[in-house]
């Protein structure tokens, strides 16, 4: 019986998010705009352009600046984050990305010690490469590539899995769970020695200007705008409509509810009780001002949101 008001209950959760009159949040410091630039500037010494991005958004939020980038040389596009994903839409994006003119695509787990398609990365680098003229480059025997890609997708990552892959050597770029750790612009990195690959990597690059909010939404919840300038609570809001509207309700085992709800704020409450996230507020009353204990929602609304970013409710597919 329970369970069957818990699926007459799911029946009636939002069918779509109200993002009210909310703005996107725009997040373009001085460095993406210096990392822009100087990228474009050194487009000729470049052989082919390793685009990375997240697996779990593989259309929403790539940057429409890269186009005139991509459009001039030749270009792969590494998903990554696969471990977060629902891999089994795997053969769905890739036919959707060609009809979109990207060909060549490889889906990634960077951060495993050996992974197998970050092995195929070097020959059909140098496959697109040879099969493309390369102009002022002819004569070279040495290629350079050059990582892109929005911030917290994982081009550090792709840059030490490939050395440790064909150099047997650790990690060359600093990585962190939040976006703009790169700051430093077009560090060339070395990354194979037969053939010799050099890659320089670059900043995480926002647009000036995201498509539309919930594209800015899906890209706060994969982490590439910082969570403060959306908020922890919206983005913990987005997430469980996200999760539900899925049917991924490993949350409701993860943090000890009864069945799955669509109310954030209970949601919230029950978390911070059973994580022990409580704060002291002072409450005003007819006889003087008290304080009180209450659940620390915002609290708990970043162990949910870091949860998701770690795979511990499901692997899932935003777009």
């Amino acid at each position: 019986m329970r369970l069957y008001q818990a699926l007459c209950n799911v029946g009636s959760f939002r069918t779509s998010f109200d993002f009210g009159a909310r703005e996107v949040a725009h997040w373009f410091p001085g460095h993406m705009a210096k990392g822009l630039k100087q990228m474009r500037a050194n487009l000729k010494s470049v052989d082919c352009i390793i685009e990375i991005h997240d697996a779990r958004i593989p259309f929403s939020g790539r940057n429409p600046a890269f186009q005139e980038t991509l459009d001039v040389k030749p270009h792969v596009l590494i998903l990554n984050k696969m471990d977060l994903a629902d891999v089994s839409k795997e053969q769905i994006i890739l036919k959707k990305l060609k009809r979109n003119g990207v060909k060549n695509v490889l889906f990634t787990d960077c951060l495993k010690q050996r992974d197998d398609n970050v092995k195929k990365l070097v020959p059909m680098v140098v496959d697109i490469i040879e099969s493309n003229p390369r102009f002022n480059r002819d004569e070279s025997t040495n290629y350079c590539l050059m990582a892109i890609g929005v911030p917290n997708v994982g081009k550090s990552s792709l840059i030490n899995s490939l050395r440790r892959t064909y150099l047997k050597k650790g990690r060359a770029s600093r990585v962190g769970g939040e976006p703009g750790i790169t700051r430093a612009v077009l560090t060339r990195i070395q990354v194979c020695e037969r053939p010799v690959i050099h890659l320089l990597d670059t900043p995480g690059v926002l647009p000036p200007k995201i498509e539309s909010v919930e594209t800015g939404m899906k890209l706060a919840l994969c982490g590439t705008i910082l969570d403060h300038l959306v908020g922890e609570e919206i983005i913990a809001d987005y997430l469980l409509y996200s999760l539900n509207r899925l049917g991924e309700f490993s949350y409701v085992e993860k943090y000890g509810l009864q069945e799955p709800s669509d109310d954030i704020q209970y949601v919230l409450k029950r978390i911070a009780v059973k994580l022990g996230k409580t704060q002291r507020v002072k409450a005003i009353t007819g006889v003087g001002d008290i304080t009180i204990t209450v659940p620390n929602c915002s609290a708990a609304a970043y162990d949910l949101i870091r949860a998701f970013r770690k795979g511990q409710l499901g692997q899932v597919m935003l777009d």
